[in-house]
């Protein structure tokens, strides 16, 4: 057995006799396992997974041990993986996204187990309620910058993609730091990692290296699934999937979706159910689709469904540049420099949307059941935010049952999660879903996939 030391510092430092025994292994606490799985991700940044079940499995004997003493606070670590270390010593940059997940699981849900109730009176609405919550966390966690100018690209795509794609995201995101715009991704492997470390070039170039950001949002049930990369600078670990996307489109200035899976297609519709609400007619929210020309295919397959779905108006959303990085480059600026003029306007935060609404449907976490699934409405006979708000969950469910632990257990007893919906549309995601298959885009550690759905045309 092998155990190593971590001294947390600055306000980590100290914690209550409470919060100290709830994540503590000596007691056991309700948060224990969360706090010990998103550690344990944490320690494995850098190593590609996307099966949350497999990484937990191959570190049964890993704990974290949380000691107070005179000094203050020890994390003690058991058999933490040989990757995180270097001559016994964890990596600077892991002992830091241990002190981020100490923060949020202690800050965020010990916080909101204790004055839920009494800060929701607080608020007019529910999502009133959420929206501040999602604004101290990020603040906790510094990641808003009060005064700085609009400048941050929120990167979306899949982890599974081509050498070919990964050195395309890594060229969109050089071009993005010469322009010194900072990048936020969901923080793993693929088409997280790719703009960031391109980034950090283009920084360099320009000697403003140190003025990087690099943010990566993550949610408890994922961290396992994806750990966070290596070029993650600023850790956020969001209370879960809903909150994080929301967390992505208060903080970021310019969206850009390069391609992906299941997953990516869950984020897509989520911003499109946003912009498609009547209440954002006049809110600025760009979003760029860009991606080589081997991936011209993709996003035919992609355009098809969305326009069965939505009618080719949709296209009005959103805009497509086919490899080329410099365009990307200068239209995310371009796309910044508006939103600083509109956020002047309309006396808004540069560092958080508040005037963007969200609607409360997008807002709520839904526990992933086959119930579910199968009462999801995935018919035209609806406004089509609320469409897209729908599709939305039915790809989240797609992702949970592909690499989420509590989603792969339920397929395992029940079989595949069932969709239904009007024919065209569960025609034409069905194609989109199976073109994802033929191209890998699904998952990384198994070469045949078994799809953990079954679509049904009504």
């Amino acid at each position: 057995m092998s155990v190593v030391d971590v001294w947390p510092v600055g306000s980590m430092s100290l914690l209550t006799q409470y919060e100290a025994d709830s994540l503590s292994l000596s007691s056991q606490g309700e948060l224990y396992d969360l706090y010990r799985n998103c550690s344990l991700a944490v320690l494995n940044s850098g190593n590609i997974t996307d099966n949350s079940k497999e990484l937990l499995d191959n570190f049964k004997s890993f704990e974290i041990n949380i000691i107070r003493n005179e000094r203050g606070l020890k994390l003690e670590l058991i058999n933490p993986p040989k990757s995180s270390l270097v001559e016994g010593q964890v990596i600077k940059k892991l002992r830091k996204h241990l002190y981020a997940v100490l923060r949020d699981i202690v800050q965020i849900h010990l916080f909101s187990e204790f004055y839920n109730e009494s800060l929701k009176k607080k608020y007019k609405t529910e999502s009133d309620y959420i929206t501040n919550l999602i604004f101290i966390i990020l603040r906790n966690a510094s990641v808003l910058k009060a005064g700085m100018k609009p400048n941050l690209a929120v990167c979306w795509g899949g982890h599974s993609i081509s050498q070919e794609e990964y050195d395309y995201a890594y060229q969109v995101g050089l071009e993005l730091g010469l322009r010194k715009i900072d990048i936020c991704t969901g923080c793993g492997p693929g088409v997280m990692e790719a703009p960031m470390k391109g980034s950090l070039q283009g920084y360099s170039e320009q000697c403003e290296q140190e003025k990087c950001r690099m943010i990566g949002l993550t949610e408890p049930s994922i961290i396992a699934a994806e750990p966070p990369n290596a070029m993650v600078t600023d850790l956020v670990i969001m209370p879960d999937i809903e909150k994080r996307l929301e967390a992505f489109v208060r903080l970021g200035h310019t969206l850009l979706i390069f391609p992906g899976g299941p997953g990516t297609a869950e984020e897509l519709l989520y911003i499109l159910s946003i912009k498609l609400s009547k209440e954002n007619k006049h809110n600025f929210l760009p979003l760029i689709l860009t991606g080589t020309k081997s991936a011209k295919g993709y996003f035919d397959e992609l355009q098809n469904f969305l326009i069965e779905c939505f009618g080719k108006e949709i296209t009005r959303y959103y805009d497509l540049i086919i490899d080329d990085p410099i365009a990307v480059a200068q239209k995310v600026k371009q796309y910044n420099d508006s939103v600083l003029d509109h956020r002047t306007i309309t006396h808004d935060s540069y560092c958080f949307n508040w005037t963007l609404h969200i609607p409360h449907e997008l807002q709520i976490a839904s526990p992933i059941t086959h119930e579910f699934m199968a009462n999801l409405d995935l018919r035209r006979d609806q406004e089509p935010w609320k469409l897209a708000c729908n599709l939305r969950s039915a790809f989240s469910g797609i992702v949970t049952g592909n690499v989420k632990e509590n989603g792969i257990k339920l397929v395992a007893q029940k079989g595949p999660f069932k969709l239904h919906g009007d024919k065209d549309i569960i025609k034409s995601m069905d194609g989109l879903l199976r073109s994802y298959i033929d191209q890998g885009r699904v998952l990384l550690s198994q070469k045949e996939y078994v799809p953990c759905y079954e679509l049904v045309e009504e």
